[in-house]
């Protein structure tokens, strides 16, 4: 008995040892230093954390080293049980030792390697041949015993040469047409021991809309000016340029720390060794002021052009082909594709002139990746038909520009046939047929019958008229109209007295919330500030034009904008600032980036606040 208890906990862990080792993603890497000397050998690894299948591993062409052993293989393995949960990794490690046969910067090729029928495959890797070696590390070695305890510092300065750090804001390219998005990557380009690192200042990006990525922080290595670098994406953005002419850039600041061994004879011990010392060494780094060229729409756009630019298809059609009379429906309006989707607006539709229509409700779903935005934006047309017949609804035209081919494409639904039957709920208005349908009236009874015959008149009752009761009641309805008359007047005056003293006082709150926004700012309260910024700016709007703050979205702001006078341009960077704070009031963010939405903030309310007083 206890042996059979015994199989079955060997069984099971046995089982649970597969299990857990086939939910581990596999992955097979190559490790090698980024930099060696010319004539010193060094080691470079294949890493895989599986068992491979027997004699499937492809090595690499090691044409420009000398191998000096290889290839040899270990093998590990690890079990862990943590809370009642067990935990096995496997590792596989292919090492070979190579020796340089000449300075410059080569390419080690990709190795391939099998695990359970798969194949997974290295990347190449790059590694920099420098000339030199042990003695000329001995004779810096030599130098540095001769130093002065003052120059340290200075000497720590000078083991880092000038492009061994270095930050760039690389740009998917520079000259582009309004509304075309470009791909913003800010890059670390390492070649020393980086402790740490901390951006100071990111650029305004005047002139952009800016929607930021997601970036991948993986270290890659690439070669630059004939050097190899590690490299880390800091941030990334997709700009999309908001006005034609060249807009530039303004430079991004970074504060680096990079650790720097410094050989320190004084404390050499010849027992326990010893004699370096590790300084931390600041690095100040800034990238250079881009400008990019934004060229404007050629001649010729459509009438149903507004600005949309990408490549985008369209699907438009009723909700029903049979509607009955007095009836509410919708029209629906699909843009899909990929382009500055953010500023499509709704196409026009055509309705006939017996259809009420209604505000369009819009729908939205991006995706923002580096080659720009995808996804849709889907606009609801609602609208009631008030006569009976059969209607025709003319194409939606909907057109864009595209920048890969330079031209205008216009997209066109076709027409659909709508019938309308009668209002089956009694409500339907009488019709007369040879009234067209289009100039629908109401009709009541026409001409009563004529009596025939002399006719007889007799007085029936006193009448009423000029009598007291009536002198009484006429005068008593005009009391009624006097005093209703006053109170509708006193409320209109008290109505407008109050929205006008809520636009005079919108500025002054809105300062109000800047300023505790800003107190929140310098201390470090992310979530609060952008919080206070989200009510400086949404109170701002409410108090403003009179507009509860529940009925306030993004798409009726930049109307509203727009319609007092306020430039599309400025309009979307209100709704750009409000769009920011709600992304990062949650998302880790530097404290330099609440400043830019800070001033960003007040900067448009001023802007908004001079342009309605103009």
């Amino acid at each position: 008995m206890l042996n059979f208890k015994r199989i079955i906990v060997i069984l099971a862990t046995l089982c649970a040892s597969v299990a857990a080792f086939a939910d581990e993603k596999v992955t097979f890497e190559v490790n090698a230093p980024m930099i060696v000397a010319a004539g010193e050998a060094f080691k470079v690894e294949f890493a895989l954390n599986a068992i491979p299948d027997k004699e499937s591993f492809s090595a690499p062409d090691f044409t420009d080293f000398d191998v000096l052993a290889g290839p040899a293989t270990s093998r590990g393995s690890s079990v862990q049980f943590i809370n009642g949960k067990m935990n096995k990794s496997v590792s596989y490690t292919i090492t070979y030792v190579l020796l340089p046969q000449k300075s410059g910067t080569f390419t080690i090729g990709a190795a391939a390697i099998e695990a359970d029928g798969k194949r997974y495959s290295t990347s190449p890797t790059q590694i920099e041949v420098k000339e030199g070696g042990a003695q000329q590390q001995s004779a810096a070695g030599s130098r540095q015993e001769s130093r002065d305890d003052s120059s340290i510092e200075a000497q720590a300065q000078g083991q880092i040469a000038k492009d061994d750090l270095l930050l760039r804001l690389n740009l998917s390219r520079t000259t582009v047409f309004k509304g075309e998005p470009i791909r913003a990557a800010l890059k670390l380009y390492n070649r020393v021991s980086l402790a740490d690192y901390s951006v100071q200042k990111m650029p305004s990006f005047n002139g952009f809309w800016t929607q930021q990525l997601e970036a991948d922080n993986t270290p890659r290595r690439e070669t630059y000016n004939g050097k190899v670098y590690e490299v880390y994406t800091l941030i990334e953005y997709l700009l999309y340029p908001q006005q034609s002419g060249t807009l530039t850039i303004d430079p991004v600041d970074l504060t680096a720390i990079v650790q720097v061994i410094i050989q320190n004879n004084d404390n050499f011990d010849p027992f326990f060794g010893g004699g370096r010392e590790i300084y931390n060494v600041r690095r100040e780094l800034h990238t250079p002021r881009i400008t990019v060229n934004v060229k404007d729409f050629p001649a010729g756009a459509p009438a149903s052009f507004t600005g949309a630019v990408g490549r985008f298809t369209m699907d438009a059609s009723p909700a029903t082909s049979s509607l009955a009379a007095n009836s509410a429906s919708t029209y629906t309006v699909r843009i899909t594709g990929s382009g500055n989707l953010a500023f499509i607006q709704p196409p026009t539709l055509p309705l006939p002139s017996s259809f009420e229509q209604y505000q369009v409700k819009t729908s939205e779903s991006f995706k923002s990746t580096g080659s720009g935005t995808t996804g849709y934006r889907r606009f609801e047309y609602p609208f009631i038909a008030r006569a009976e017949g059969e209607y025709t609804i003319p194409p939606v035209e909907f057109s864009y520009f595209d920048p890969e081919r330079g031209r205008y494409e216009k997209l066109e639904s076709q027409a659909y046939m709508l019938d309308i039957t009668p209002d089956t709920s009694g409500g339907s208005p009488q019709i007369v047929s040879s009234v067209s349908k289009e100039d629908v009236r109401l009709l009541g009874n026409d001409i009563r019958f004529i009596k025939l015959g002399k006719p007889s008149l007799r007085t029936q009752e006193k009448p009423a008229i000029f009598s007291g009761a009536y002198f009484l009641s006429v005068f008593g309805i005009f009391g009624l109209a006097a005093i209703a008359f006053g109170l509708i007047s006193k409320r209109m005056r008290d109505r407008k007295n109050i929205v006008s003293i809520r636009g005079k006082r919108a500025n002054k709150i809105a300062v109000q919330r800047f300023r505790a926004a800003e107190k929140h700012m310098k201390q470090n309260d992310r979530h609060a500030f952008y919080e206070e910024m989200l009510k400086a700016l949404w109170g701002y709007m409410s108090d403003k034009f009179n507009i509860p703050v529940a009925n306030l979205t993004k798409e009726n702001v930049r109307e509203e904008l727009i319609k007092r006078g306020i430039s599309s341009e400025n309009a979307q960077r209100f709704t750009s600032i409000i769009s920011q704070c709600d992304e990062a009031q949650y998302a880790p963010a530097a404290s330099t980036r609440m400043n830019e939405v800070y001033a960003e903030g007040i900067n448009i309310i001023s802007l908004i606040e001079t342009t309605i007083k103009k």
